[in-house]
């Protein structure tokens, strides 16, 4: 197979057939950004909704424009934009266990929430947050459930 190209910038890109593995080892944290002062409808939504706990920044990072949260093994960080636009395609795909309680709470307040298509063993929903920003909720299917003894 010969080279890829691809055009960026009007100049063509030669790739290598066999590109370099990368060394990417985990996913340390996803970042959904959020307009000048949505910080409470973001604690609201994120922790009381979703679940997830206010975690304190660093010293270092004490100073920036963002609130840091965990839930289990995720960290989600919210960065404050001044020029805030809501991801509507590109979201974070969290695994979750309860979805339909989730699903009801977050339509119970006042957010929409979208069934998609099933698949890998999951059901998936998509909810938007306070301020437009997609989130996937993904849970394993009980496929004990759906076997006949």
């Amino acid at each position: 197979m010969g080279a890829i190209s691809a055009f960026r910038l009007g100049r063509a890109i030669r790739r290598s057939p066999t590109p370099t593995p990368m060394p990417i080892l985990d996913l340390h944290h996803v970042q959904v950004a959020i307009p000048i002062g949505g910080e409470d409808r973001a604690r609201k939504f994120y922790g009381r909704i979703l679940g997830f706990t206010e975690v304190e920044k660093p010293p270092a990072m004490a100073g920036r424009n963002s609130i840091w949260f965990v839930a289990g093994p995720v960290n989600l960080h919210l960065g404050i934009e001044p020029d805030f636009h809501a991801a509507k395609r590109a979201h974070p795909a969290f695994v979750v266990d309860g979805l339909d309680e989730i699903v009801s709470a977050c339509e119970s307040a006042g957010f929409a929430a979208k069934p998609d298509t099933s698949f890998n063993g999951f059901r998936r929903v998509h909810v938007f947050d306070p301020f437009g920003n997609r989130l996937e909720l993904m849970e394993p299917k009980d496929l004990s459930s759906s076997v006949e003894p």
